[in-house]
């Protein structure tokens, strides 16, 4: 994907036909409504369908195209994506945290800070598949949709914003020069507001939620504490992925050690702790077929995006901020990011090939460089597709029997009147002089 996101340098996206976007639009549109229209038949159709778009827009590229360079990038940068989700999905799989009573809301809400705060050491991946299961498991007696959609909003996506382990668009932008501890210095007052604003805004509501429950569960509200951490082997494997992030060569290279690492960490755990945590592949699945076609069909969406960025009138942090973070809720967050930061190198005549044109737009246009990275990870949590781990988190949800919002009633019920509103305060508060 790389040649197709830098192709805006050279002009090459220029020529991609609109039509091309047709498959990528007619996916999302499957994704978002065919749960709704015919569950039973998408839960058992949904590979083929992925992979009967991927191959079309492949076929594309490679014979009428002939860009297969785009096409390998494109493969790489999947099987690395995979390789991180499913490494930490395995090795956070094999620890569980037990839990005791019924948590109040004021324990919930040190819980989503506290996994806010974990994101940026094991990344949104690493702590959504940590706390999703014992989260739930606090609030067994009154869990609702909302507890699930506030973890994504702050432990798979907002939390994640202080380092370039923390999201993967600020990985990729690390990997291609930008200074590791950068988004450290420049974002945590962005990261402080957006999470005390989420969980200010969660205490609210879980208190109305909290205040409608039995007495017999309200009596218990002292016992919601952590008391039992089990699998802690694994954190030697969940070391070793970390570390293997900052591998570039030799090629997949690091790829081999994550899958390597899940590999000793699946088979050295005890089956009682994944029985204890319900483990089982099929969200890892869900989220494999359906990004596989997802990233093929994207690369029309975003070559055609980004040789036409120039016309999109992007003359302001905060015009990036907006155009970045829509478009990541719909493309997935990571290639849009990129997209948006080579299009502002562009802009400028610099490659992002090049480390050092890198260096000089965080020096000379830090700013722009921010509202492009923090519209990638906040508007990330937009719906179920714009980072990996919201729908992981949404299917281990159904499979512990909780009602989760549609595609739509996501968008509709949450993001639009409670994201939005939020996001839109910090464009304003952090870029609106720009």
């Amino acid at each position: 994907m790389n040649a197709l996101l830098f192709g805006l340098m050279s002009g090459e996206g220029s020529s991609i036909p609109l039509w091309s976007v047709v498959p990528f639009v007619v996916l999302l549109l499957l994704i978002a409504s065919m749960p709704f229209i015919h569950k039973h038949w998408w839960e058992e159709h949904y590979p083929k369908v992925a992979i009967g778009f991927a191959i079309l827009v492949v076929g594309y590229y490679g014979f009428i195209r002939g860009d297969w360079r785009t096409i390998f990038h494109t493969g790489h940068e999947y099987i690395s994506f995979m390789a991180l989700v499913v490494s930490l999905y395995v090795v956070a799989g094999g620890i569980h945290i037990r839990t005791q009573g019924e948590a109040t809301p004021f324990v919930n809400t040190l819980f989503l800070g506290f996994g806010a705060a974990i994101a940026n050491i094991i990344g949104t991946t690493g702590a959504s598949m940590l706390l999703i299961r014992p989260w739930i498991r606090m609030n067994k007696y009154r869990v609702t949709d909302y507890h699930i959609v506030f973890f994504i909003f702050i432990v798979s996506n907002v939390g994640g914003c202080l380092t370039p382990i923390g999201d993967p668009p600020l990985f990729l932008g690390y990997l291609k020069g930008i200074p590791f501890f950068w988004t450290l210095e420049k974002f945590w007052p962005a990261w402080l507001a957006a999470v005390s604003i989420l969980l200010i805004v969660f205490y609210g509501i879980d208190r109305l939620n909290f205040s409608k429950i039995s007495e017999s569960v309200r009596e218990d509200q002292g016992k919601g504490s952590l008391c039992k951490i089990e699998g802690k082997r694994n954190l030697l494997p969940l070391l070793v992925i970390l570390g293997s992030v900052f591998i570039k060569e030799p090629l997949f290279l690091r790829e081999i050690i994550m899958f390597a690492a899940a590999g000793y960490s699946y088979w050295s755990t005890p089956k009682p702790i994944f029985e204890a945590n319900h483990f089982n592949f099929e969200p890892i699945k869900e989220v494999g077929w359906l990004f596989l076609g997802i990233f093929a069909t994207m690369m029309p969406a975003l070559g055609y995006l980004g040789a036409n960025a120039a016309q999109l009138g992007l003359d302001s942090p905060l015009k990036f901020y907006w155009v970045t973070g829509l478009l990541s809720g719909a493309l997935d967050n990571a290639p849009t990011y990129l997209t948006f930061l080579s299009a502002l190198l562009g802009l400028h005549g610099r490659s992002i090939e090049n480390p050092a044109d890198l260096l000089w737009l965080i020096s000379e246009k830090g700013l722009w460089v921010e509202a492009i990275s923090l519209g990638a990870v906040f508007f990330g949590a937009l719906t179920y597709i714009g980072n990996g781990p919201n729908l992981m988190v949404k299917t281990i949800a159904e499979q512990s029997k909780i009602k989760v919002p549609s595609f739509f009633g996501y968008i509709f019920r949450f993001s639009l009147p409670i994201l939005i509103p939020i996001v839109a305060l910090l464009g304003w508060i952090f870029f609106r002089s720009s």
